[in-house]
């Protein structure tokens, strides 16, 4: 019950967060300028030739046909291979990200960035939907992964290059213009809350369809 409740104080806070900001965007989004130019300013710098050709190839992580193609992949491969709970989770977390995407931005309709673009993007801005779908599958893949080892410095490694990834494509969204810093933090913020709303349902779910010997 205390793991549980930890999981939903997390949520919790990080929904606090999201909507703290959303509000800002909402109706007060000039007050988030001087926090959102001076971080764009010290990420994208003069635009050099290397970071931004390295920019643009992370981004890619985090496009919706690249984002689907690895959940679909590792679904297939964990239900394939027993993990059912897992693969019901990974699915989850994919097709709430989407949900989320779509809905909020439609909600918030927060126009991109006036600065030079890098890469095409439409639609609007908040949250970005790079940073919520790649945290949430991503980071479903990763407790998944981390829960198939017994040693924790493994675990620790799956996690640090996971975040690391996800940190990436974040960032890769404001050096190529299309996401103010406060999108990338709206959907880290959101995507950490989720995982953790859903988690303890799936464990659960996982820890009874083992004892049952309905998945590995």
């Amino acid at each position: 019950m205390k793991h549980k409740q930890i999981h939903y104080i997390y949520t919790s806070f990080a929904l606090l967060l999201f909507v703290a900001l959303g509000y800002m965007v909402k109706f007060y989004p000039e007050a988030l300028t001087g926090f959102d130019s001076s971080i764009q300013t010290w990420v994208r710098g003069d635009l050099p030739t290397g970071l931004t050709h390295f920019f643009k190839a992370v981004t890619v992580l985090g496009n919706t046909p690249v984002q689907a193609i690895i959940a679909i992949v590792a679904v297939i491969w964990l239900y394939l291979n027993q993990y059912k709970s897992e693969a019901i989770f990974v699915g989850t977390s994919g097709v709430l990200a989407s949900i989320m995407i779509v809905s909020l931005k439609y909600i918030y309709q927060r126009p991109r960035p006036s600065i030079t673009h890098l890469v095409y993007a439409g639609g609007y801005s908040f949250p970005s939907g790079h940073s919520l779908g790649t945290f949430m599958i991503l980071g479903a893949i990763a407790i998944v992964l981390a829960q198939r080892l017994a040693k924790k410095g493994a675990k620790v490694v799956i996690y640090i290059v996971t975040g690391l990834l996800i940190a990436l494509v974040g960032l890769s969204r404001i050096y190529v213009g299309v996401h103010y810093p406060t999108d990338v933090l709206a959907g880290f913020t959101l995507a950490f809350g989720l995982l953790n709303a859903i988690y303890p349902t799936y464990d659960r779910i996982r820890f009874e369809w083992r004892f049952q010997s309905k998945q590995k």
